[in-house]
């Protein structure tokens, strides 16, 4: 991993491989190791030809832990992303991302276009324009003393899974209570770019890649058999949908 400066914030990304650029961006209280190389991302794009970048959001991995929640917000995100891209001296990119990190690649490709060669929404469908629910059990959570004080079990899993990948949980509780500016149906109807939206059978997070899909002009979805939305992630189906994705797009 090596590491950047975005606006005077630290940001550690991967960049391997050649070719055209693959920029992949992770989902809430992951990180780069546990979503894209250890699910095989990384090797699989760079086997196809291409070169794959991956970045650790701030608040994530070994990027910079910030505890306010100004510092946060998917629009604000969406800037290391670009900043990365300036500092790689890469003028477009295809983007992956998935979850948290597909609604950051959307506030992307909405404030700069032209830095976005295509989009592949992964375990986000609908429910990026329904907006976000339901974020303060999972940050008080995230700030209990311990796993057992979260009273909601959903919500529970995420501290669970932010130790498990060695994650600050103040820095993701600031990130989960950040402002979440909305996109709006008519918003994602301005994507210019070829999209694809994948989502998992059984993913109850996403909602519907299809719902999603009808927005987006000339977008495609993709429905990912029989997975959830923790296992979608290196599922071989969507592996083979996004190569043959990145291989058609204009």
């Amino acid at each position: 991993m090596q590491t950047f400066l975005s606006d005077g914030v630290e940001i550690a990304f991967l960049d391997e491989g050649q070719g055209h650029p693959v920029l992949l961006i992770h989902g809430f209280a992951s990180n780069v190791a546990t979503n894209w190389v250890d699910p095989g991302w990384v090797k699989f794009l760079t086997d196809a030809g291409y070169r794959a970048i991956a970045f650790d959001n701030r608040g994530h991995g070994q990027s910079a832990k910030l505890h306010a929640i100004e510092d946060y917000g998917a629009p604000l995100m969406a800037e290391d992303a670009r900043r990365l891209l300036d500092h790689l001296k890469i003028t477009a990119a295809d983007v992956i991302g998935y979850s948290m990190g597909a609604r950051i690649s959307a506030f992307l490709a909405l404030a700069h276009p032209e830095r976005v060669r295509s989009l592949v929404f992964g375990g986000l469908g609908y429910n990026m324009v329904r907006g976000m629910a339901g974020t303060g059990p999972v940050a008080r959570a995230l700030e209990a003393a311990t796993i057992e004080e979260g009273t909601n079990p959903t919500a529970r899993t995420f501290p669970t899974i932010a130790e498990q990948t060695g994650s600050d949980l103040k820095a993701l509780a600031a990130c989960i209570r950040s402002s979440r500016a909305p996109i709006t149906a008519e918003d994602v109807a301005h994507i210019a770019c070829p999209v694809l939206v994948a989502v998992g059978e059984k993913d109850v997070i996403g909602g519907s890649p299809e719902a999603l899909a009808e927005l987006i002009p000339g977008a495609r979805a993709l429905t990912i058999p029989g997975r959830d939305h923790m296992k979608a992630v290196g599922d071989r189906a969507l592996k083979a949908a996004v190569l043959e994705f990145l291989a058609g797009r204009a």
